[in-house]
């Protein structure tokens, strides 16, 4: 007889996300957020945004993205995602979106977090832009993320000298974001 718990698990991996895991994807970004950014950020940013909302945003990214190079990676355990990545080209003023590409979201669900999920989404992302044929990445980081901070620099990332604080139309505090930069060749 086999007891659930001596099942064969399933290895980690990452890949493109699915249109049914929208749900999911949108669920960990709203726990993600909620530890993220201070309080009243958060309330002012999940405050008009529903999860419906965000799930039906995921769908769209996923299944028809407004770009032919957006790509949506998730980070899988035991077959379900506990982590996502979404890239593409970046927007910043000063890039060349033929040649810079850009992580716009990142994230470990928090219960999920150390235990090398980030390692592997972060390589699966430079592989993705690679094979897109950008030969620079981009990404904005808030200043005060030492954590991510910390794997990036040992990942050969750095930053690039430029930032900006962003916030929200209501009262909340602005938020301090680096843009960090690698070479993908």
């Amino acid at each position: 007889m086999t007891r659930v718990n001596d099942a064969p698990r399933t290895p980690d991996s990452c890949r493109l996300a699915l249109p049914s895991e929208a749900e999911r994807l949108a669920a960990i970004q709203r726990r993600s957020w909620e530890q993220q950014f201070p309080g009243d950020v958060a309330r002012s940013i999940l405050g008009h945004l529903d999860l419906a909302t965000m799930t039906q945003s995921w769908e769209t990214a996923i299944a028809r993205p407004p770009l032919a190079k957006l790509r949506v990676l998730v980070a899988v355990e035991d077959g379900r995602p506990v982590g996502f990545a979404a890239v593409g080209p970046s927007d910043d003023p000063d890039a060349d979106p033929a040649a810079d590409g850009l992580v716009g979201e990142f994230i470990i669900d928090p219960p999920a977090q150390n235990q090398g999920h980030g390692s592997r989404l972060l390589n699966a992302v430079a592989d993705t832009l690679r094979a897109d044929s950008f030969s620079r990445a981009t990404w904005w980081v808030r200043s005060n993320d030492d954590r991510l901070r910390a794997l990036l620099e040992s990942s050969g990332w750095a930053a690039d000298g430029a930032h900006q604080a962003v916030g929200t139309d209501e009262d909340a505090a602005p938020v301090k974001m680096l843009r960090f930069h690698t070479a993908l060749a």
